[in-house]
C-alpha cells in the first residue's frame, strides 16, 4: 500500500533537502553534463512518453475537456524534440551560482561581496502542460536547486514519464537522483502539504496555472511564492499604427497559440484610427477562425461580432476568442488596462515614439512591448533557455522566471582582524 500523503510528502521533502545540499556545491560543468544527459534520456524515452500521453489524452477526451485544454496537453515527436532541445539550451547557459553581484570595501577595511546562491528546494505546482516538467526540472537544477514537481492530475502519466527519463539521465551523470522528484499522486492533499512547506524543507513555491490554482497557493502558502496570475494580455492599436504591422501583430498575438499565457485576450483600437483600422482587424480575426466579442462600435463593423459583456474584459479565454473595444486614445487604453490587466503582458502598436514611451512607462505589467506580439512573453524568447512561469508580482522575480530568478544571494565578508567598537 502507498504511504499516507503526509508521510509520502515528508519523505519527498527530506530527499530533496539532501539532494539540494549536494547540488549547491556542484560545478557548472557537472550540472551542464547532467542536463545534456537528461535531454538525451528524453529523446530515448520518446516513444514511452508518447504512449503515456496518449492515455492521458484519451481520459481527457472521455471527460469532455475543451479542445484548447487538450491541445496544451498534447505531445508529438516535434514537441518532445523541442522539450529536449530546451533542456540542452539550459545546459549551455552560464552558471548563475557563485556570481559576484557586488563588491565594496568599508572604511574599516572590510571587503564585502554579494554572491549569488541557490534558493534551495523549489516546489513547482502546475496544471496540464507536459513541457513544464522538463523546463522546471532543468532550470532548477542549473540554478543548483532541488525540484519537487506537482503536475496537473490529468497529465500525471505524461509527467511521470518525462520526470523518470530526466532522473535517469541526471543519475547517470553522477548527480543525485532526488534532484528532480515528481509527486506520484493525484491526491490534492499533496498540494496542501507542499504549501505548508513540508516541515521546512521547501524554500519557495512557484504556481503555474489558472486563477483558481494561483489564488489557492497565494492564500494557503506558508513559504514564499513567485506569483503567476492569469495572462489577461492586451494589444492596443494606437492612432499612429501601421495597419499591416498591426494586423500581423494582432493575429500572431491571438492566434499563434491561443492556449498560452502570453496570448492576447483583448484588442483595444484607438478611436483616431477606427475608421481605417477597425474593420480590417476584425475581419482578419474572424477569417482566422477567432470569435470576436465587441462593444457597440466593434459590433457595428461586422454582424458576426458578438456583444461583449462586462465579464469579457476580465476573462482569460485561452481559446480562439478575443474581446475588442474602441478607446479614446492612449489615455483610454491606459485606463482600460489599469482596470482589467493581470499585470502579465501588454503591447502597443504605433509609429509614435512618444506614445510608445508613455505606454511602456505607465503600464504596470511584468512585460510591456512596442510593435511586437505578446507571444514573446516566454523565457526562451528572452534567451533564458526556458522558464517556470511568468511572475506577475513585484518581489524578487518579475517576468519570465529563469535560472537567474531561481537564485538568491548571500554576503561574504573578508576581514583582517577587525572587531566592532563597543
Amino acid at each position: 500500500m502507498a504511504p499516507p500523503v503526509p508521510a509520502l510528502m515528508s519523505e519527498i521533502g527530506q530527499r530533496a533537502r539532501a539532494a539540494m545540499r549536494v547540488l549547491a556545491l556542484v560545478p557548472a560543468e557537472a550540472k551542464s553534463a547532467a542536463l545534456r544527459a537528461a535531454a538525451a534520456a528524453i529523446r530515448t524515452a520518446g516513444r514511452g512518453i508518447l504512449a503515456a500521453n496518449a492515455l492521458d489524452l484519451a481520459e481527457m477526451r472521455a471527460a469532455g475537456r475543451a479542445s484548447s485544454f487538450i491541445d496544451r496537453a498534447t505531445l508529438d515527436p516535434g514537441r518532445i524534440e523541442a522539450m529536449a532541445r530546451g533542456v540542452d539550451e539550459i545546459a549551455d547557459l552560464p552558471d548563475p551560482v557563485g556570481r559576484v553581484l557586488a563588491r565594496f570595501e568599508r572604511p574599516n577595511g572590510l571587503l564585502i561581496e554579494r554572491v549569488s546562491t541557490p534558493l534551495g528546494v523549489v516546489g513547482v505546482i502546475y496544471e496540464s502542460r507536459p513541457n513544464v516538467t522538463a523546463d522546471a526540472a532543468a532550470l532548477c537544477l542549473m540554478a543548483g536547486n532541488a525540484a519537487i514537481l506537482r503536475s496537473g492530475s490529468e497529465t500525471l502519466r505524461t509527467a511521470e514519464a518525462i520526470a523518470a527519463a530526466m532522473a535517469r539521465g541526471i543519475a547517470e551523470a553522477g548527480l543525485p537522483v532526488d534532484a528532480v522528484q515528481l509527486v506520484p499522486t493525484r491526491d490534492r492533499a499533496a498540494v496542501g502539504e507542499m504549501l505548508a512547506g513540508l516541515g521546512g524543507t521547501v524554500d519557495v513555491i512557484v504556481p503555474r496555472g489558472g486563477r483558481s490554482l494561483v489564488e489557492r497557493v497565494q492564500s494557503e502558502a506558508r513559504v514564499p511564492v513567485f506569483a503567476h496570475l492569469e495572462g489577461l494580455c492586451h494589444v492596443f492599436v494606437h492612432g499612429q499604427a501601421d495597419l499591416a504591422m498591426a494586423t500581423g501583430i494582432v493575429l500572431n498575438a491571438k492566434m499563434r497559440r491561443t492556449g498560452v499565457c502570453g496570448a492576447a485576450e483583448t484588442l483595444l483600437v484607438d478611436r483616431a484610427c477606427a475608421d481605417t483600422h477597425l474593420t480590417p482587424l476584425v475581419e482578419a480575426l474572424l477569417q482566422a477562425g477567432c470569435e470576436v466579442r465587441g462593444d457597440e462600435v466593434v459590433r457595428a463593423v461586422d454582424p458576426r461580432v458578438a456583444a461583449a459583456s462586462e465579464a469579457d474584459w476580465s476573462t482569460e479565454y485561452l481559446d480562439a476568442i478575443i474581446s475588442a473595444r474602441v478607446v479614446d486614445g492612449l489615455d483610454g487604453a491606459l485606463a482600460h488596462i489599469d482596470r482589467y490587466s493581470s499585470h502579465h503582458t501588454d503591447a502597443i502598436v504605433t509609429a509614435d515614439d512618444a506614445a510608445a514611451a508613455r505606454f511602456l512607462a505607465e503600464v504596470d505589467s511584468a512585460i510591456v512591448l512596442h510593435n511586437a506580439s505578446t507571444q514573446f512573453a516566454d523565457g526562451g524568447e528572452f534567451g533564458f533557455g526556458g522558464e517556470i512561469g511568468i511572475a506577475t508580482g513585484r518581489m524578487h522575480a518579475r517576468g519570465p522566471v529563469g535560472v537567474e530568478q531561481l537564485t538568491s544571494f548571500k554576503y561574504r565578508i573578508h576581514g583582517s582582524g577587525q572587531t566592532r567598537p563597543s
